[in-house]
């Protein structure tokens, strides 16, 4: 069963734990692009990709430690110093990932979808100017009747725009966290390699 519970462990840690770590590194490049580019549609495609391979197997993770237990405990080395680094930095690593990366991942993607719309907005508005002006003199005199209420609907939809701010740090730091999580996990693969070997004599 040990080799059994070793295989299914180092197969969820590659397949679970090896898509986020690639998605999370790819954010921040994809965010820099998407931020030079407000109007364009395929980076915010691409993060939102991105941030659901993150999401969806961060959960898929969960085996990663379940299987690691099994192992250890048919092992026999739940109390051993390796495992127990192993843990404190597994569980560093989780909440580096659901608190710093996640959230601010999300964060990112609603402000640049935010950013597309106010853009497709904006030059949506501009073709409707061009045709209320070839309307004559009857539509701009709709237009003085109704310029109070449009100008606050336009004040409302932007207060409701810039309630997610993208701060241009957001790309570094989100780069930052990213690698101290990758960091994290390099690390506990080395302890889960090395120590176990050495444990059992291999």
């Amino acid at each position: 069963m040990t080799k059994l519970f070793l295989i299914l462990h180092v197969l969820a840690a590659i397949l679970a734990v090896g898509p986020v770590a690639v998605a999370a590194s790819m954010f921040p490049k994809v965010l820099r692009d998407a931020l030079a580019g407000p109007g364009d549609a395929a980076p915010v495609t691409t993060l939102r990709t991105l941030h659901r391979i993150c999401r969806v197997y961060a959960g898929a993770a969960i085996a990663v430690v379940v299987f690691g237990f099994l192992t250890a405990s048919s092992m026999g080395v739940l109390g051993s110093a390796w495992l127990i680094t192993s843990i404190v930095l597994t569980f560093v690593a989780a909440v580096i990932l659901i608190l710093l990366v996640l959230p601010r991942q999300e964060t990112a993607l609603e402000a640049v979808a935010g950013a597309k719309a106010v853009a497709a907005g904006a030059g949506a508005g501009a073709g409707g100017g061009d045709v209320a002006v070839a309307a004559g003199g009857a539509a701009a005199t709709a237009g003085d009747a109704c310029e109070a209420d449009g100008a606050g609907a336009a004040d409302s939809a932007t207060d409701s725009a810039v309630v997610v701010k993208l701060d241009a740090r957001t790309s570094a730091q989100l780069a930052m966290f990213t690698g101290v999580f990758n960091l994290l996990w390099a690390t506990v693969t080395v302890l889960m390699i090395v120590r176990p070997g050495s444990t059992t004599g291999g």
